[in-house]
């Protein structure tokens, strides 16, 4: 039975042609209306009891319901792109045999070639061909392609006549260019077609608020985001820390689905791409409260610019639409800068594994004749977003002594440790499992080391020890980091240890780039010659 109170965006993209009656935003209401549902039920959200993490039970259940990674649109547009540019490349190249295998005027086509590439490209982009709503419609997206790229050969028949320029140029050259690269490219775009649309109706490529503060003011705001054309924005509900006469438990058909710490929680189990926070700006304080509490989550942050008394300085705008929001904090590490990181990390792990791996096997037959066990130890560690991933080392312990709950922290002369862990320990040999880790996608190259999930200082968890602490988690833990190149590596014995090396983290969060990580694995094997604090 479906709750008419509970709702999705109703911003509503219709297909133009094909399946007429066939709406994706329609879908992906009903599926999300559903999830809400089968999670909620027509009773009231806040009598149903509380799972041990804090959420109520029916928020954890729609929190899971919206798992899944999401689409980065910049990465799709920018990968079109290149497919195109591709698709031209080729399709000059297998027209010189379609055309009858003779070109004699070379440079002439690779300048065309290349012109054709920019005007196309150009020509494109002012179709909007490179919009997803564009991307998801069918004939219209092929008429838009076939046009641009008719436009193309247009300016060329056109500098042909006028001033010359490709005389030289085969005419069953173009012509075969022509046919080939409109059937390349109105191919390639019922794949795009078919694609978007199978990722619209998954939810992946929308990009998931949660609006934070409740009452009047959220009202307008969610009403002002429904109404922009070609939203691609999904509320998935309200937090509030206010009672329910402050703060009403349905506001503009969203449930409130709880508090700012239940919000952290729900953050970190549902695939949230952003935060809106709907509190007047001139409550500043009470902003700024929020914010300490939310900037630890690897989302975008924005503030409701509704009013003209804006205090915060030095920050970007961006708009929803005609919607007008300060942005207060930035995903790291996202969409391009993602992809580019990616990338690092697998060109560089793959090469540090065959060059270090002889070192390995080396070790693992010390590890082998040293103490009976196996060679590779797994531990849980703090991943990205706080989830629990499991981290290989070679084992320095004995097996029968072993902390794999790293209840207690190693320490100099630790019994513990067996005479090769000691060596490997300070060399951080113990670490180079990790480099398959990479690969697989836990850990990254570079990053905050992750910290075990019982770590602590005199019987204090870290997280209670360092205020903002779970921030270096909004990126992914690497296997080496800018705390250890600045010499916090080994034993944690001092509050000061861990909030130099949180600190660290968020400095490499803030500053991060390709050369940044560059430059911190460089100074990685010199930095290791230091073995003061590793025991």
């Amino acid at each position: 039975m479906s709750n008419p109170a509970l709702k999705p965006s109703q911003t509503v993209h219709r297909e133009p042609e094909g399946n007429a009656g066939i709406d994706l935003r329609q879908n992906l209401e009903r599926q999300f209306r559903h999830s809400v549902d089968d999670a909620i039920g027509p009773q009231n959200f806040h009598a149903l009891p509380t799972a041990e993490n804090g959420l109520s039970v029916a928020a954890l259940q729609l929190a899971q319901s919206l798992g899944g990674k999401g689409i980065s649109v910049p990465v799709l547009t920018g990968l079109v792109r290149l497919t195109d540019v591709v698709l031209i490349m080729l399709s000059a190249g297998a027209a010189v045999f379609a055309g009858g295998g003779d070109l004699a005027a070379g440079w002439s086509a690779v300048f065309a070639t290349l012109a054709a590439v920019l005007f196309t490209l150009a020509f494109f982009q002012a179709a909007d061909v490179y919009q997803v709503s564009v991307m998801r419609q069918g004939l219209s997206q092929l008429g838009r392609v076939a046009a641009g790229w008719t436009l193309v050969f247009a300016m060329f028949a056109l500098l042909r006549s006028t001033t010359g320029i490709g005389t030289g140029l085969p005419d069953p050259w173009i012509g075969a260019w022509f046919a080939l690269g409109l059937t390349g490219l109105c191919l390639s775009r019922l794949v795009v077609y078919s694609l978007v649309r199978h990722w619209m109706t998954r939810g992946r490529l929308e990009r998931r608020a949660i609006i934070v503060g409740g009452g009047t003011a959220a009202a307008e705001l969610i009403h002002e985001i429904e109404a922009q054309p070609d939203n691609d924005i999904r509320i998935c509900g309200i937090f509030d820390d206010r009672a329910n006469d402050r703060s009403p438990p349905v506001v503009a058909g969203y449930p409130k689905l709880g508090n700012i710490s239940a919000l952290v929680e729900f953050a970190r189990l549902a695939r949230i791409d952003m935060l809106i926070v709907c509190i007047p700006l001139r409550a500043e304080k009470r902003v700024l409260q929020l914010l300490k509490k939310l900037w630890i989550l690897p989302v975008d942050i924005r503030l409701s610019a509704h009013t003209d008394k804006v205090r915060f300085r030095n920050r970007g705008t961006s708009f929803i639409g005609t919607v007008p929001f300060v942005d207060v904090v930035e995903k790291p590490i996202a969409n391009w800068d993602m992809v580019g990181k990616r990338i690092f990390d697998l060109v560089f792990a793959t090469a540090a594994i065959v060059a270090l791996f002889p070192l390995m096997i080396a070790a693992a037959i010390a590890i082998r004749l040293d103490s009976k066990g196996p060679i590779l130890f797994r531990q849980k560690r703090y991943g990205f977003n706080n989830e629990i991933i499991e981290v290989l080392k070679f084992r320095s312990m004995y097996t029968e002594m072993s902390d794999p709950d790293a209840k207690q922290v190693v320490t100099k002369g630790d019994p513990r440790v067996t005479r090769v862990g000691r060596f490997i320990r300070k060399t951080s040999i113990d670490e180079l499992p990790q480099l398959f880790n990479v690969l697989a996608g836990t850990l990254s190259l570079v990053g905050p080391r992750p910290h075990a999930v019982n770590a602590h200082t005199d019987n204090t968890t870290w997280d209670d020890v360092v205020d903002g602490y779970f921030a270096r988690h909004k990126v992914k833990p690497g296997v080496t980091g800018w705390a250890q190149i600045n010499g916090w590596r080994g034993e944690v014995d001092t509050q000061e240890k861990i909030e130099k090396r949180v600190e660290c983290d968020v400095y490499y969060i803030e500053n991060w780039s390709i050369l940044f990580d560059l430059k911190i694995l460089l100074l990685t094997p010199f930095r290791l010659l230091n073995t003061e604090n590793a025991y």
